[in-house]
Order: C-alpha cells, then sequence, then structure tokens
C-alpha cells in the first residue's frame, strides 16, 4: 500500500510503520501523548493505517493486542505528561521559544483545559498539538489526581482504540483501498478543524477586546497567568 505523503517522508504513517512496526507505533503514541518534543507527530493517521495494515495482514499481531498496547501508550504518555507538568508548574508559562517548542501552543492547550475542564483530557485527543499539552498543563493546575487518571483513561480508549478500530474496519472497504490517500488527507483535515475554529476564535476576540497597554496593566502583553494550586479552579483540594 502507497500512501501519501502529508509531510516530510519520515512522517509518512506507512513509511513510519514500515519501517519501525508497531514498536515506532507505540513509542509515537506515547511521545504524542505527553512529551513537548511529539507535538508535531502524525497521531490520527498512524493510528488509522495501523488498523488498516492489521485488516489486510501487513501487520501480523492480533487486532485486540495491538488496541491494548496503543491505548497503555496512549494513558501512560498522558500520566508523565500530568507528573512533567506537577514538576515544571507555573514556570513552564515563562519558557523561552524554541524550535521545538512554542510558548503559543502552551496557551492553547491552557484556554482549552479552562473552557471545558477535566473532560478536555477526552476532547484533547481528537486535537493535534493540543493533545499533547494538556496533560501538562492539568499537572500545572494540580487536578485532582483520581479525576485526571479517571479522564485519562476513557480518553485513552476512546481515542487509541477508536481511531484503530475505525481504520481496521474501514480497511475492509474496497473505496477506502483505492482511495487511502484522500483518506488520510481527510483525517488530517478534519483533525486541524478544531484547531483553527479556536485560532479564528481567539482573533476575533483579540479584535473585540485590544491588550490593554502598560497604564493599566502591570503584566507583560500576552503573558498568560498561568494556574496556580490555590487559583486553579481545578486544582488539588
Amino acid at each position: 500500500m502507497n500512501t501519501l505523503a502529508l509531510g516530510p517522508s519520515w512522517l509518512d504513517p506507512d513509511h513510519l510503520i514500515a519501517t519501525f512496526g508497531l514498536i515506532g507505533v507505540l513509542v509515537i503514541v506515547f511521545a504524542e501523548s505527553g512529551l513537548l518534543i511529539g507535538f508535531f507527530l502524525p497521531g490520527d493517521s498512524l493510528l488509522f493505517t495501523t488498523g488498516l495494515l492489521v485488516t489486510t495482514g501487513k501487520l501480523d499481531t492480533p487486532l485486540w493486542l495491538v488496541c491494548a498496547l496503543v491505548v497503555a501508550a496512549a494513558v501512560i504518555g498522558d500520566q508523565v505528561g500530568y507528573l512533567f507538568g506537577r514538576k515544571v508548574g507555573p514556570a513552564l508559562f515563562k519558557r523561552p521559544d524554541s524550535k521545538l517548542f512554542k510558548q503559543e501552543n502552551v496557551e492553547k492547550a491552557h484556554e482549552f483545559f479552562e473552557k471545558h475542564g477535566p473532560k478536555s483530557l477526552i476532547l484533547a485527543r481528537f486535537v493535534p498539538i493540543v493533545r499533547t499539552f494538556t496533560p501538562i498543563i492539568a499537572g500545572v493546575s494540580r487536578m485532582n489526581y483520581r479525576s485526571f487518571i479517571t479522564f485519562n483513561v476513557i480518553g485513552g480508549l476512546l481515542w487509541g482504540a477508536g481511531v484503530t478500530l475505525l481504520g481496521s474496519a474501514l480497511g475492509k472497504v474496497d473505496f477506502v483501498h483505492k482511495h487511502i490517500e484522500l483518506i488520510l488527507v481527510g483525517i488530517v483535515l478534519i483533525s486541524v478543524i478544531p484547531v483553527v475554529i479556536e485560532i479564528l476564535r481567539a482573533r476575533a476576540q483579540s479584535k473585540k477586546n485590544p491588550a490593554p497597554g502598560p497604564d493599566t496593566d502591570h503584566d507583560a502583553p500576552g503573558t498568560p497567568n498561568p494556574p496556580t494550586a490555590e487559583r486553579g479552579r481545578h486544582a488539588k483540594r
């Protein structure tokens, strides 16, 4: 099966799976679920392709085992992100930008978490970039650990097993085999729609409420107020 490269060849799902196998899939899912450097990895299209390859027999591992391992990697990845957030705390909001780290990604995840609360751990699974930073923000906010584990597992199941099973189910359809390139492009486009919507909303909001000048606000423009154990509404009590 030849899939369309949606970016660099080393990020193409078919290439990644052919090169690194199931172990590579699990490492990528783990990294994208909670490591700062994993936000650019192709999680959705990778899981869909994995399920499709299992159905077509090109990945010789039982589907139930693949789903179980993917869910475990996703849950553990979020767990690492949460613990990292608790350790780093508000200092994360002061970290300077670099090639692999952008402060705006942290701010977007923070806004997403504040807007949706604990359920953001489930919703963020289906939003690229946001899914990487949300568990970290949950840790920074010191979200109740029991609640975090609950929503983490639910999100890992729905995303990890769900997208993989979807790829497996559609892998039996001839149309999917003949148009796999378009299917993967569609998955990527659908997954980035929430990000585009949030960007447009943020721009519209900034036009309605321009940032206050230095005379009315002592904080630096564009600097978020990091959540703390006392002030965050999701803080552990």
